[in-house]
């Protein structure tokens, strides 16, 4: 049987990556989907693909920064598939990098909003349609950056990941009595848009310096990383809670 069957999940940040990765997975596992990102085209297409394949989902485009578009999201799981199971937040940026007396304000404000508030405002909508439930998988996005390591002109990025973490443990035992589990995966390099490898004028040198900081000494394909949010879904990791799980080729251990 399906790890997901009768399952239905959020999924934001759907439209490329890890995110994209992770809503094919879920629907392989027999989850109905609603699918969040800002690329309307991106998301038709992966909507599409989905449904060629026998699965279920619907796309709603819009940015995680926007309280409304969180609550949109819970209300059209309940409304097109009945409820709410699975939340993967994964919606994010690294921002604005640059030294802390260099860094704008409003690159500041745009990192910890887009990766930390929007996890609040998920977070916010979500729970209680899992608590209709009886149960419920929330899942967010951090990173080994400010938990295991810490990385030049990358400050707003840090502290946004490490409060997600934060996050993910208070709710944790917050939510622990309702039935709900709420854990966070911490990716190392994963070659995605939004990876330091495939930043304008990034060079080989890039790609090979990211890959030399794994034990691995190699990034992870996105495809990778969803069976980790998978298994954080799933009732295969029924009890396990408030943890920040490392998924990183051992980027924070290696030290060759």
């Amino acid at each position: 049987m399906p790890m997901l069957s009768n399952k239905v999940a959020i999924v934001t940040g759907a439209s490329s990556g890890i995110g994209r990765a992770t809503a094919k997975l879920f629907a392989h596992q027999g989850a109905s989907l609603v699918l969040s990102g800002r690329r309307r085209a991106a998301l038709d297409e992966l909507v599409a693909e989905i449904a060629a394949e026998g699965g279920k989902a619907v796309a709603i485009d819009g940015d995680v920064r926007d309280e409304a578009h969180n609550r949109v999201l819970v209300e059209t799981a309940t409304a097109t598939f009945g409820g709410l199971d699975i939340a993967f937040n994964n919606a994010g940026t690294t921002g604005e990098m640059a030294p802390i007396e260099d860094l704008s304000t409003a690159g500041w404000l745009e990192t910890i909003e887009t990766n930390l508030t929007a996890a609040f405002f998920g977070a916010r909508y979500q729970v209680p349609a899992m608590k209709a439930r009886g149960s419920g998988s929330l899942i967010f996005t951090s990173s080994f950056v400010g938990h295991t390591a810490g990385m030049p002109n990358t400050s707003a990025y840090a502290a946004a990941k490490a409060g997600m973490i934060g996050l993910t443990k208070s709710l944790a035992t917050e939510l622990g009595p309702q039935g709900i589990r709420v854990n966070a995966i911490l990716p190392g390099g994963t070659d995605t848009p939004m990876s330091f490898t495939n930043a304008p004028g990034a060079g080989p040198e890039v790609l090979a310096f990211v890959e030399g900081i794994h034990a691995l000494k190699r990034m992870a394909k996105p495809e990778e990383i969803a069976q980790s949010v998978l298994y954080l879904a799933s009732d295969a990791s029924s009890f396990t809670t408030g943890t920040a799980m490392l998924v990183d080729g051992g980027v924070s251990i290696n030290k060759t």
